[in-house]
């Protein structure tokens, strides 16, 4: 059984809901490749500088801007504290793989993280948060919720070759 949490942002735990349904047999939007026991153990959806800090336990880099608390970084940010989320909310949920998701101006940041191993990659699409266009943020959103489980999927055959 491998145990993931995640720690989204601008996914807003869709990737969680993702994980959990494919566990329980009941997969949603994603056409899953693999065949794999996964148990979600947490599901948190952390948009916000005040999530980070009480709630995943660390002190994130200073934002570009912050629209009622909720952090905007650009693209290289991004996937420096999506991997700070995933690296915390698998140690606090003692899971196996961490998954953490944030995006503000860019393609956003999409990372994943074991205890031997880490990746992060970006959405397909471009977006920015402080000049919201609801249009392109569901796509960058869709695309990556779409990334962040094929991903995901690369881990677990890393995992099950072991």
């Amino acid at each position: 059984m491998i145990r993931v949490a995640t720690a989204e942002c601008f996914t807003h735990g869709k990737v969680a809901r993702e994980i959990h349904a494919f566990s329980m047999g009941y997969p949603l939007n994603y056409n899953w490749k693999i065949s794999a026991e996964l148990v979600l153990v947490a599901g948190l959806f952390i948009p916000t500088l005040s999530g980070v800090r009480n709630i995943l336990g660390f002190e994130p880099p200073m934002p570009r801007a912050t629209i009622n608390d909720i952090k905007v970084y650009g693209e290289e940010e991004d996937e420096e504290v999506a991997l700070m989320m995933a690296r915390a909310v698998r140690e606090l949920a003692d899971s196996d793989i961490g998954i953490g998701t944030t995006a503000g101006i860019g393609r956003g940041g999409i990372a994943i993280a074991s205890r031997d191993r880490w990746d992060v990659i970006n959405s397909e699409v471009h977006a920015d948060l402080r000049y919201p266009d609801t249009e392109r943020i569901l796509e960058r959103q869709k695309s990556g919720i779409q990334r962040a489980l094929q991903l995901l999927e690369s881990f677990i055959v890393d995992f099950k070759d072991r």
